[in-house]
């Protein structure tokens, strides 16, 4: 191995790659975060989508453990759409692990695994085994978190006995590029079956975060184009705007010589945080308007009332949902006199 590492040429290349760390090092550039996070602040925290919901709910969460975590809880649904009756969940982690797992009244099961390689490297397995035909999934997931960058290869319902690779591949990298602009790009390779031939799209996306507003794009191959706006306006209150513009084929299709048509969205949301009250309202380019209010009224109880209206359908929905954790007072006593920082799960 002496003649190869005396190698001219690999000299060259190691002062090179050194010479490249020492710098990314001097710009003091940090984590920009995971792609499916790039737009975090606005899709996941301001606006409604992960929020809303209809019909009534009633969650009653057991907690027996800590650290480790450990969770049991039963979930009640009744008019929500989407929702079953009824649903057990269980909950396990710790610093490198992670396991998640459901069943509701039909039979349908959920399962997570995740589990912490080191301080870069997470693996992540979920399933899911339905009744319903073409409903099942199975995703193998692989993050890497470096200094500055995040890379991930995902993989949905992979096969190999259709003759030959099927299902979703998906390889997404993130690089901070100064210490408020990061670039990535997210590559996808799909077969649905053996009989049908491949598809690849590509994605590029971009990230500004300043110290109190953050603007992400993202722009796809087909023409679909993203956009964000988050701004923290005061102390309790943040708002966020997302814009979405897609061109399709015209009616009469590409070999006809139709024009291409333009459809897009614009959703503006904001949310305010009371002393024990979270609201967020929305509201897009459709005539959709929507509100959620999230009260503690207890330490362990949670009250969620949820409205939308959409005007041009002349439709209206309205929910309402009751949150209860239980966890003792040993188990609050045991957690006061433990506390301690700890490496949280992989989520």
């Amino acid at each position: 191995m002496e003649w190869l590492l005396e190698n001219p040429l690999v000299a060259v290349l190691s002062d090179t790659v050194s010479s490249i760390s020492k710098r990314r090092e001097a710009l003091g550039l940090t984590n920009p975060g995971t792609v499916e996070q790039l737009a975090r602040e606005v899709q996941k925290d301001v606006l409604l989508t992960n929020h809303t919901f209809s019909g009534m709910r009633a969650d009653l969460t057991k907690s027996f453990s800590v650290s480790p975590l450990f969770q049991i809880s039963h979930s009640f649904s009744m008019g929500a759409q989407g929702l079953p009756p009824y649903t057990l969940a269980t909950l396990f982690g710790n610093s490198n692990l992670f396991m998640q797992g459901n069943i509701d009244n039909d039979g349908n099961l959920n399962g997570r695994f995740n589990y912490r390689w080191n301080s870069n490297l997470v693996s992540k397995l979920s399933a899911q085994v339905a009744h319903s035909p073409g409903q099942s999934l199975l995703s193998i997931e692989n993050d890497y978190t470096g200094q500055d960058f995040s890379a991930c290869l995902k993989a949905l319902n992979p096969s190999f006995l259709d003759r030959g690779i099927t299902g979703i591949f998906i390889g997404s990298y993130l690089q901070a590029i100064t210490p408020k602009l990061s670039l990535g790009l997210e590559m996808m390779w799909q077969r649905p079956s053996g009989a049908m031939g491949p598809e690849t799209a590509i994605t590029y996306m971009a990230r500004y975060a300043s110290k109190d507003w953050i603007m992400t794009g993202q722009l796809q191959g087909q023409g679909a184009l993203q956009a964000t706006y988050w701004r923290k306006i005061a102390d309790k209150l943040d708002a966020g705007v997302e814009c979405q513009l897609a061109l399709l084929g015209g009616s009469g299709g590409a070999m006809m010589g139709g024009p291409p048509r333009r459809e897009g969205a614009t959703s503006v949301g904001a949310k305010y945080e009371f002393r024990a009250s979270t609201f967020r309202a929305q509201i897009d380019s459709t005539g959709r308007l929507g509100c959620v209010l999230e009260k503690r009224v207890a330490p362990a109880v949670t009250l969620t009332f949820a409205g939308d209206m959409d005007h041009l359908k002349n439709q209206a929905k309205v929910g309402m949902a009751v949150s209860i954790e239980a966890g003792g007072e040993e188990l609050l006593e045991n957690q006061d006199a433990t506390a301690q920082p700890a490496v949280p799960p992989p989520f």
